[in-house]
């Protein structure tokens, strides 16, 4: 017998409105009838760029992160804005943070960040046939990055050793990693 699991939306408010996310209260009919509150972070949705080298050399990028209060290090990646393509997004921020362009670009999957909260939905792609891209697009006035190459190997490894503490980052190279198995 299958389980009924999903909930109806009764009834939505908005809690806060912000320039990266919403947070809104939505009032939900369970399965069992009874009634309950969940509070939704809507956020636009990202992607990830696990941008490789001709020597198989993984581009990272380092940069303080607030909520975290720590630096992190992690695969390039932004935000979409409003009805962006996401490879579109994604070679926009490949040249943002790096200064680079890649000439092959495969989709490697997509995931929900943290789903018992967020919607945010992160595009994650591979791209290759790196170079210096024709104009130095401008990064966020907001973000300061590091750029710093590590070989694959040695990028998977710290993913063993639990050092790098990304989610999407951890994902991309576990992803990538299974693709070529």
């Amino acid at each position: 017998m299958v389980k009924q699991l999903e909930e109806e939306t009764l009834s939505t408010s908005v809690l806060y409105r912000g320039r990266i996310i919403n947070v809104r209260q939505d009032r939900v009919k369970l399965p069992s009838g009874k009634t309950a509150y969940r509070e939704v972070v809507e956020h636009p949705g990202a992607v990830a760029i696990l941008a490789l080298d001709e020597q198989e050399q993984v581009v990272l990028v380092r940069q303080y992160r607030q909520p975290a209060a720590a630096v992190l290090m992690e695969i390039p990646a932004g935000k979409l804005d409003p009805g962006e393509d996401p490879l579109h997004c994604a070679q926009r921020e490949l040249a943002e943070e790096t200064g680079l362009q890649g000439s092959s670009w495969k989709p490697l999957g997509w995931f929900y960040l943290s789903p018992g909260f967020s919607d945010e939905k992160i595009y994650l792609y591979l791209a290759k046939g790196l170079s210096k891209a024709p104009s130095q697009a401008a990064a966020d006035e907001d973000e300061t990055v590091e750029v710093v190459n590590l070989p694959l190997n040695q990028a998977l490894d710290m993913v063993a050793r639990n050092e790098l503490k990304d989610a999407k980052t951890v994902i991309a190279l576990q992803m990538f990693r299974l693709s070529t198995l």
